[in-house]
């Protein structure tokens, strides 16, 4: 029998490509989802594909810019009645999205074509992924791809790293993924899930 070429094979060129490929496997209509960093707003859109009609996607960013993209590419592809957009830092995730969501993702560093002195913080990443752990709902995940290679990147990447390892492992299945035939400070995946 010769296999399905119809579908074309995902390339995991880093961790985007394999974060998208969790998102599909975790994330299904009706699922209600959080894009914790929007950016230019390629994970949302995966998003609001894959929650279908019956779910929802708040999407958050603190770049005006981000945003514009975002509901652009949304409207383009007529999904902007799923998602909520939302002109704030991820440490107010609490604030605006109500439990229990199934799935949330981060892009950290900066919005790549944009100002790179714009980052994402420790500080601010800590208490979004606090947060995000709150609102999921059993075997839910989080998705961080981290960034150690710019300019406040290892400092984020250690808190992250300090963090990760503190969750008690009768709660939640912490994994970090990430090539090994790269540069020691290329990006990776962190990936946890909340257990039932």
């Amino acid at each position: 029998m010769k296999p399905d070429t119809s579908i074309p094979m995902p390339l995991l060129r880093g961790p985007v490509q394999l974060s998208r490929l969790v998102l599909e496997i975790f994330v299904r209509a009706g699922s209600r989802t959080v894009d914790a960093t929007c950016g230019n707003g390629h994970d949302t859109l995966l998003l609001a594909r894959l929650v279908g009609a019956s779910g929802k996607v708040w999407a958050f960013d603190i770049q005006e810019q981000a945003l514009l993209e975002t509901h652009r590419k949304l409207e383009e592809s007529g999904l902007e009645q799923r998602v909520s957009l939302l002109h704030q830092g991820h440490e107010h995730i609490a604030e605006y999205v109500p439990a229990p969501v199934d799935a949330v993702i981060f892009n950290l560093g900066y919005l790549p074509g944009s100002d790179r002195s714009i980052i994402t913080r420790p500080e601010t990443t800590l208490l979004a992924f606090d947060q995000a752990l709150q609102l999921l709902s059993p075997e839910g995940i989080l998705i961080a791809a981290v960034y150690p290679g710019h300019p406040g990147g290892c400092e984020e990447e250690h808190a992250i790293e300090v963090w990760a390892r503190e969750l008690p492992q009768e709660a939640y299945h912490v994994w970090r993924m990430g090539q090994v035939n790269t540069q020691l400070n290329a990006p990776y995946l962190i990936l946890i899930q909340k257990a039932v």
